[in-house]
């Protein structure tokens, strides 16, 4: 604005008025794009949805209230504020910098528009190259700052065996330096929605803080090196944290980052198919504690009446079942009242007494003509069968259990699955399906591939009615694809897999860049309304290009002001530290990068875009036809 000239108070509200009318509805479309460009992730189910909803609904509520404040307040607050002797755009020493860099760099794209759009088009099939080089996976480990030591011994080991191995390895672990306290269990706890049989083991290992282990070592590392310290024969070692570990097994029933569940009529058929799996699986890089479930193995007290011998001493079935469950099993014959509770008194024979085959063949049965042995009134012998039946959908089902160390989950599945479609050949009636966090990853991914096209498309339909024109409207969202560039680049070189984090980053940053696009169209616009009004209809391809040029360059601080608030709230996330950083940073990424060459695209691009249709309509039409208004 110039200033030079005294203007009145009424000739400056009318053009602070004019000004924010102008800005005014591509400010509401471009707030409403990235509103509607975050659909997507409010429409995520499960876990991912229920991590990144609060992130949606903060950042739709936060631009909600600053689009309200844009068209009401900030109208009022210029009247009030912008006063007295005010400096034109060309005094301004930080924009005189940058247009100076800027007008010949964009003079020279406009010269050489084949050469700069084939650059930016090579530089996209680049990065879609790289996205085929890059792992995924489903969400980024999350650090919880302890670690849950899960070993799995034979089905047939005793208690005493369990309590022994449960101390070794405690005793071991706790000998780390970087371990503060170490707690395990065997077996289930006192509750029904833990079925843990004896043979599993439950340990969580607090560490210290970090500024207490030695140096250079990393929680991986501590994990290699508990692991190689902790191979006892007969035990298969898994590693994970407490958290994640209740998240998979309350979703998915596995409680490591993959499993092959296999499903089946025959127990003995699905245990075979285990261990085949198993075979096939062992030697793929990236699956470490490998884990063929042990559905049999089990070890039974088999004890059969003998009906002839009960028969000659006047006994009868029940009279043998009833001393072995007071013997064996235990009886209840009473019950303790303390206040509302009840506990039932349960009686059986002290351990010393069943402990070994032999002491329970010699458990007395009392007969008319005296006590007898149970062996001699019935065959006792220990049977084999399954440890455990897991089920689901009514079908008997086993697990292949396995994690996935030293590279990305969608990889190491993915190969894995190819090599069992070669080798593995199911018999009718039995199927498999890969679950854990696998099947998480599958789910959230077709829901952004169902529902992203839709949201690109309702962009495009906004930018539509801002603009009333299908080329400015497909020209800004040109800068979506160049933003791309950027985000796949930053997150490959950061060396970070794709996941649901990495996708909702992407989400976030098209609606930026978008809405960047807008303020660019809105002066490239005005512009050609300028050019209209100064030139009339004596436009030749020298006189866009010179107008072109204003529209971009003239008004070059509100561009890189949208830019560098974005990109100065999120740079700092590159080196922060702490709880969930792992979480954000993949967010990140893909907005950093995407932010500059979605700007360098905006700034140099889209006015060659703009430019070639102007010149195509000069050519058909030989006039400019400008909108009165956006």
């Amino acid at each position: 604005m110039n200033t030079s000239n005294k203007i009145s108070n009424k000739e400056r509200i009318a053009i602070i008025e004019k000004s924010a009318k102008q800005v005014g509805k591509p400010v509401v479309h471009a707030i409403l794009i990235i509103v509607v460009s975050f659909i997507p992730v409010f429409l995520l189910t499960g876990q991912e949805g229920k991590l990144f909803h609060p992130l949606a609904w903060t950042k739709t509520l936060v631009m909600a209230s600053s689009m309200i404040l844009a068209i009401t307040l900030i109208p009022v607050l210029m009247v009030l504020l912008m006063r007295g002797k005010m400096r034109p755009e060309s005094k301004n020493p930080v924009s005189n910098f940058f247009v100076r860099l800027y007008e010949p760099v964009l003079s020279w794209c406009l010269k050489w528009k084949k050469t700069v759009l084939t650059v930016n088009i090579i530089a996209l099939v680049l990065s879609v190259f790289l996205l085929t080089r890059m792992g995924s996976e489903f969400m980024p480990p999350l650090d919880e700052g302890t670690i849950l030591f899960m070993p799995v011994a034979l089905p047939d080991a005793s208690n005493a065996e369990m309590k022994r191995i449960l101390q070794v390895q405690d005793k071991i672990i706790s000998s780390f330096p970087e371990v503060k306290n170490v707690l395990g269990k065997a077996g289930r706890i006192n509750s029904a929605t833990d079925n843990a049989p004896i043979s599993m083991v439950e340990t969580i290992v607090l560490l210290k803080p970090k500024n207490e282990w030695r140096a250079g070592m990393t929680k991986d590392k501590i994990i290699s090196q508990l692991n190689e310290k902790l191979q006892i024969p007969g035990v298969t070692n898994g590693w994970t944290q407490p958290i994640i570990n209740r998240i998979n097994m309350l979703s998915t029933g596995i409680r490591t980052d993959v499993g092959v569940k296999i499903f089946g009529q025959n127990l003995d058929t699905i245990y075979r198919l285990g261990q085949m799996i198993a075979g096939e699986l062992k030697g793929i890089k990236g699956i470490a504690d490998l884990y063929p479930e042990q559905i049999t193995g089990g070890k039974y007290l088999n004890i059969e009446v003998n009906k002839d011998a009960i028969g000659r001493y006047g006994l009868t079935t029940d009279d043998v079942n009833s001393i072995v469950q007071s013997a064996l099993g235990g009886m209840n014959v009473g019950q303790i009242y303390q206040g509302r509770e009840r506990f039932s008194v349960n009686v059986r024979l002290a351990q010393d007494w069943r402990g070994s085959l032999d002491d329970i063949k010699g458990t007395l049965v009392q007969t008319k003509n005296g006590p007898l042995p149970l062996s001699d009134v019935a065959s006792i012998s220990l049977k084999d069968g399954p440890s455990m039946i897991s089920s689901e959908n009514a079908l008997l089902r086993g697990t292949v259990l396995f994690d996935v160390r030293g590279r990305d989950l969608g990889g190491t599945v993915k190969e894995a699955m190819q090599k069992l479609d070669k080798t593995l050949t199911l018999p009718k009636g039995y199927f498999i399906n890969w679950s854990g966090q696998w099947e998480n990853q599958l789910h959230a991914q077709k829901t952004l591939e169902l529902i992203i096209p839709v949201a690109i498309l309702l962009i495009l339909l906004i930018l539509y009615f801002t603009f009333h024109d299908l080329r400015d409207a497909f020209n800004t969202l040109l800068s979506v694809p160049f933003a791309f560039v950027g985000g796949i680049l930053m997150v490959y070189l950061w060396g970070e897999n794709l996941s649901v984090a990495v996708a909702v980053g992407f989400i976030a940053l098209f609606g930026v860049a978008v809405e960047t696009g807008v303020v660019m169209m809105i002066y490239l616009e005005e512009a050609m309304q300028r050019m209209v009004r100064e030139k009339g209809t004596a436009v030749d391809v020298a006189t866009l290009r010179h107008y072109v040029l204003e529209g971009a360059v003239k008004r070059l601080r509100p561009k890189l002001m949208t830019v560098c608030v974005a990109l100065f709230g999120l740079v700092p996330v590159l080196w922060s530290n702490g709880t969930g950083i792992e979480l954000m940073r993949p967010v990140a990424l893909p907005m950093i990068g995407g932010m500059v060459t979605s700007a360098i695209s905006i700034l140099l691009v889209m006015p060659i875009i703009f430019e070639l249709f102007k010149e195509n309509e000069l050519k058909k039409y030989g006039s400019i036809k400008v909108k009165d208004s956006l």
